[in-house]
């Protein structure tokens, strides 16, 4: 099996959505139930556990699954030499 490796800081894109919407690390890590201290960590990671990335998604009402699955589709044209 091939390692397959993303492109994707999703970290960083959950912080500048939060950030687009106006909201704050707090609020957000009241809506998650974590601490702010453990959200900031959250943003530094470039990939995140499935679970937590969709409480992210529930709690902003954004979609961050989307992201990967426009890399897969660009990663899978790649491969088989569409552009």
């Amino acid at each position: 099996m091939e390692n397959l490796q993303s492109n994707i800081h999703i970290g960083h894109l959950v912080q500048a959505q939060l950030k687009a919407d106006q909201r704050s690390a707090s609020w957000l890590a009241r809506e998650i139930g974590c601490s702010r201290n453990h959200l900031y960590k959250v943003f530094r990671k470039p990939s995140l556990d499935g679970e937590l990335l969709l409480s992210i998604s529930l709690a902003m009402n954004f979609n961050f699954f989307q992201y990967y699955t426009a890399d897969f589709i660009e990663g899978m044209k790649a491969r088989m030499g569409d552009t």
